[in-house]
């Protein structure tokens, strides 16, 4: 049959039904986006989405930066509370100390070695430096003073700076225990009195805070010229030869050497600490180590934190000071402060406590 172009001719039902439904439809199709849109599209879910992870990440790494500033500032001032609480209870107890101790009758400040003694200051009086006594010279006519504390009858020395310039500091800690141990006198127990030589090399202080101040005038190491395994010479290996120097002519060649031998054995001294710099540690006098001397520098060693024993070097030490006091029946002590600039004067101290009450 041929097509139905006849508009005169109505259309079945079904066919007008169906062209109406598929022309409905057509129109109302949305239009898709083209391909190009999709990927722009695409692209700015993506960025929108990295940035807010960016934000995100920032504000979170900036709330972890302000709370690691919190803790940190906060561990500052608690590092700083500590360190303050620690000096400040160190003064506390060692003015305590001195406070608390009542000071023996007939306590003074500095006793000669002869003569009658000064007046003892009223309670009231203000503590004055102590006059010192002058024991011998230098070679070159230097004093060698020495400052007394106490009245007893158990008599104990401290020397300081035997090798002048080159252990400065040394002159340096015993001058702040002589300004302490004014201020706070009752320290010395009732039955002791304390001797403090400052100097006994001032030559070689006034010369050279460095290797020249070691040697006195004469060129001679102070703590080789005691009589006790005295040497001319000895091995370089482990021992201090920056600079020639000897031990002298003969035992106690020097000025120095006899107004100190003669003052320790004159004065009934029963301990001694000498004191040197710098690191080696605590050494116990005598060829061996006597009794009495390891038990002293045991215990100061308990209230320090140089090294007991020593660190050995390997150095002939010959003709040396404690050796030879010990020999004579005193305690003695070598210490060595931790370096030739530091005064250790906290822990020297607590180890001038522990000298004035150690008992043989």
């Amino acid at each position: 049959m041929p097509p139905h172009n006849d508009p005169s001719i109505p259309c079945p039902l079904g066919a007008a039904t169906l062209i109406g439904t598929l022309g409905n439809r057509t129109n109302r199709r949305t239009p898709t986006p083209k391909t190009h849109d999709k990927i722009d599209y695409a692209r700015s879910l993506v960025k929108s989405f990295t940035n807010q992870r960016r934000q995100e990440l920032r504000r979170k790494g900036q709330r972890r930066r302000a709370r690691v500033r919190k803790v940190e500032t906060r561990l500052r001032w608690l590092l700083a509370a500590g360190f303050g609480l620690a000096l400040w209870t160190g003064f506390f107890v060692q003015a305590s100390a001195a406070v608390d101790e009542s000071p023996p009758p007939g306590n003074i400040l500095n006793r000669p070695i002869a003569g009658p003694s000064p007046t003892p200051a009223s309670p009231t009086a203000v503590p004055t430096s102590p006059t010192p006594i002058v024991i011998g010279h230098s070679v070159e006519g230097r004093p060698l003073e020495v400052y007394a504390f106490g009245n007893g009858r158990h008599a104990r020395m401290i020397i300081a700076d035997i090798h002048g310039g080159y252990e400065w500091n040394t002159a340096a800690l015993t001058d702040q225990l002589i300004e302490f141990l004014t201020r706070h006198a009752s320290l010395v127990p009732p039955g002791v009195t304390l001797y403090v030589l400052p100097s006994m090399n001032p030559d070689g202080l006034a010369r050279s805070h460095g290797y020249d101040g070691r040697a006195n005038a004469n060129g001679v190491d102070l703590n080789r010229n005691f009589p006790l395994d005295w040497k001319a010479t000895w091995a370089p290996e482990g021992c201090w030869n920056y600079l020639p120097i000897t031990s002298g002519t003969h035992p106690l060649s020097e000025p120095e050497s006899q107004a100190v031998a003669r003052f320790l054995l004159g004065n009934g001294i029963e301990a001694l600490i000498s004191y040197h710099s710098a690191a080696l540690g605590i050494f116990a006098g005598g060829d061996p180590s006597t009794p009495q001397s390891l038990s002293l520098a045991e215990s100061l060693a308990n209230v320090s934190p140089y090294a007991y024993p020593p660190k050995n070097t390997g150095c002939d030490y010959a003709g040396e000071m404690v050796d030879w006091s010990a020999a004579n029946g005193i305690a003695a002590v070598d210490i060595e402060l931790s370096t030739h600039y530091n005064l250790d004067v906290a822990i020297n101290r607590r180890i001038l406590y522990a000298f004035l009450n150690w008992q043989p």
